[in-house]
């Protein structure tokens, strides 16, 4: 009878969380791991078949919990609230688990796995491009009453772009945004929404005069 794991697969993860992101994926051996949990290399792969598997499961996780949020954060029935909503739950996750945020900004997905990807974790990978491109697509259409090439280099400019640019600088100097972070994304999203959704309604109106 095989003797139950002291490590469960979260603490694991949460271990290799912590030494990527203080110095990236590199960081991350499995005797770096065993020596931050105090727990042998054999633990480790009793939950991990790989290295490279750890890794790749580390980022999915992290880019779930953003991407979760992110899309979440469209809930609200109000397109350009629901926009305004997901632009700022970048920089609010970002302060919810910082070493998550070092790891998805910094960090390319290619940094996490060497080669072709496990089939699942290949179609997890794909379900979270796709969630993102469904959203984005989703609330360009109710902003402008189109997804067209135009309105989706909008939607992403003032919906992801501006926040990633605006919390970067901050994760890369290891420092958590400051709150008026937020005050600087929802002014240039409304700088940019705004007037995009008034021409959008008055050239809805010269098209369909009543």
């Amino acid at each position: 009878m095989s003797r139950k794991s002291r490590f469960s697969a979260a603490q694991i993860l949460d271990a290799t969380a912590t030494l990527v992101a203080a110095d990236g994926p590199g960081a991350a051996t499995i005797g770096a791991i065993g020596a931050l949990l105090k727990a042998p290399s054999g633990s480790i792969y009793h939950r991990f078949a790989s290295r490279d598997v750890l890794l790749g499961r580390l980022w999915l996780s992290k880019a779930a919990f953003f991407q979760n949020r992110f899309t979440e954060a469209f809930a609200n029935s109000d397109a350009a609230k629901a926009g305004l909503d997901a632009a700022l739950s970048l920089p609010r996750s970002v302060r919810a688990d910082f070493a998550g945020a070092r790891i998805m900004l910094l960090h390319r997905r290619q940094d996490f796995l060497a080669g072709d990807w496990p089939a699942d974790m290949a179609a997890e990978a794909a379900r979270l491009k796709r969630q993102v491109d469904d959203a984005m697509e989703d609330i360009a259409q109710r902003l402008f009453a189109s997804a067209n090439a135009e309105a989706l280099r909008l939607a992403y400019f003032a919906i992801l772009d501006v926040p990633f640019a605006a919390v970067h600088r901050h994760v890369a100097a290891d420092v958590i945004p400051p709150p008026y972070v937020d005050d600087l994304i929802a002014n240039a999203y409304l700088a940019l929404i705004t007037p995009a959704q008034a021409s959008e309604r008055k050239n809805g109106r010269k098209k369909n005069p009543e």
